[in-house]
């Protein structure tokens, strides 16, 4: 999530965790609190976000009458020259970029396995165009993103080569303090907005939208001139802006990130990137969207996790958890991290796991490698932070139930006996009423060691 210094509650997962991305225990307290919304989910299963590739997001941007440069995706070598061919017959340039096409980011500065630098490179020409296509295609691209394990690039997109003389930062997500949408925008685009949040806070631009009445031309041209925009860049840039808006309310959209949002030497305001995530429980009211889900992408837990109804998100520790709630599983693994553990896994079951989501849920969590079921206590000790006293635990010990021969007053020293050692509250007189009834209270029943029919 924006790490921002304003009330903002964007899309709880922020960025959605991709395939083998490492996530550590720390980052996941705020990921897993979207996950408490469970219950709300389809099925009753994971609350997640739809993730698209880039070509996907412009296709969409430009439906919705967003400005976006020209391009197409690729499966092949052939078809990409074939592709880019088309396309410089189209556009004024004779330059094309060639990028990879993970759910990751940072892939410009990426490694693929192979030794080949960079996912995204500018093509000279139609061979350099098909020797880029081939040296990307089915080869695994690491990112700062992807972890060591990297993604597997599927698809390249060929876009038209756009001469940029300016980049910002816009973004639309949902902001839970206003209750609706809100609009991050600033002046310094192209880099990591969280960077600029911590470094240049003056630089960024915040701006609620009324979800009853939406983003009108007199707000995005307001949010256009706080932006540096004027005349008719600041016509063109809100022009963008509406639509944008248009397309967040219309497609269920929980962010939709622009970076950059290019000034060309064309005097064009362009969506030069896009990063859009989806509510999944909207998939009933947008089948050709949900449609565009690319599960090669996913973490493959995470996908057995959803097909099952549960809750799963892989980390990078070594202990495996399997829990009954949301809450109770981000405590566990808080108790995990505080005694020097580390939780390989975040699995909330739910109340209403049957058995065979129980069985499917101790496959997903031995099948992970990195899983120890029976850690080394030893070396959890030396690792163990020394507390201190006032934070350590008070030890109780269960004091003995003495009870007492007559039986019409035995009730009464259960309970007591559970109000004074075990800070269970009991109103006597209820539970004489109950007892009256052939019921005992509870606790006190069960500190007679059950039913007692003397005590009747």
């Amino acid at each position: 999530s924006l790490s921002l210094p304003l009330p903002l509650s964007p899309c709880p997962l922020g960025r959605q965790a991709t395939a083998r991305t490492p996530r550590t225990h720390s980052t996941m307290r705020v990921a897993t609190k979207g996950l408490a919304r469970r219950a709300a989910a389809r099925h009753g299963g994971a609350v997640r976000f739809l993730n698209l590739h880039e070509y996907q997001s412009s296709d969409l941007m430009a439906k919705h009458g967003v400005d976006v440069p020209m391009g197409f995706a690729a499966t092949s070598p052939s078809e990409a020259r074939s592709l880019a061919e088309n396309l410089i017959a189209n556009i004024p340039s004779d330059k094309v970029i060639v990028k990879a096409q993970i759910h990751a980011g940072g892939r410009g500065k990426g490694t693929f396995k192979s030794g080949f630098q960079g996912g995204v490179h500018f093509a000279e020409s139609l061979d350099d165009v098909e020797s880029l296509a081939g040296k990307m295609l089915g080869e695994t691209l690491v990112t700062k993103q992807t972890g060591e394990a990297g993604q597997v690039c599927n698809t390249i997109l060929i876009s038209e080569g756009v001469n940029i003389v300016d980049e910002l930062y816009f973004a639309i997500l949902m902001d839970r303090a206003t209750a609706g949408p809100v609009i991050v925008a600033s002046t310094e685009g192209g880099m990591n907005i969280e960077e600029v949040a911590e470094e240049n806070p003056d630089a960024i631009v915040t701006q609620p939208v009324d979800i009853t009445v939406g983003l009108t031309q007199e707000v995005a041209e307001s949010v256009a001139g706080r932006l540096g925009f004027s005349g008719d860049l600041s016509l063109e840039a809100a022009k963008n802006m509406i639509a944008l808006y248009n397309l967040f309310i219309k497609t269920d959209a929980t962010q939709v990130e622009i970076n950059p949002l290019a000034v060309t030497a064309e005097g064009k305001v362009i969506a030069a990137d896009a990063k859009l995530n989806f509510d999944d429980n909207a998939e009933f009211r947008q089948p050709d969207l949900f449609g565009l889900r690319d599960r090669s992408m996913e973490d493959p837990r995470d996908v057995a996790a959803e097909e099952v109804g549960l809750n799963y998100i892989g980390l990078d520790g070594s202990i495996g958890c399997m829990v009954n709630g949301a809450g109770l599983a981000m405590a566990t693994m808080d108790i995990i991290h505080l005694y020097g553990g580390s939780p390989a896994n975040f699995l909330d079951v739910g109340g209403g796991a049957k058995k065979e989501q129980i069985a499917e849920a101790f496959k997903i969590v031995v099948s992970d490698s990195n899983v120890k079921v029976t850690p080394k206590a030893s070396s959890l000790r030396t690792q163990t932070p020394a507390l201190p006293e006032s934070q350590k635990p008070e030890k109780r010990r269960l004091r003995r139930l003495t009870m007492p021969q007559q039986p019409s007053q035995r009730l009464g020293a259960a309970c007591e006996h559970l109000r004074r050692y075990h800070e269970v509250r009991c109103d006597r007189r209820g539970c004489r009423r109950r007892l009256r009834g052939g019921r005992p209270h509870d606790p006190a029943r069960r500190a007679l060691g059950g039913h007692q029919r003397g005590a009747r």
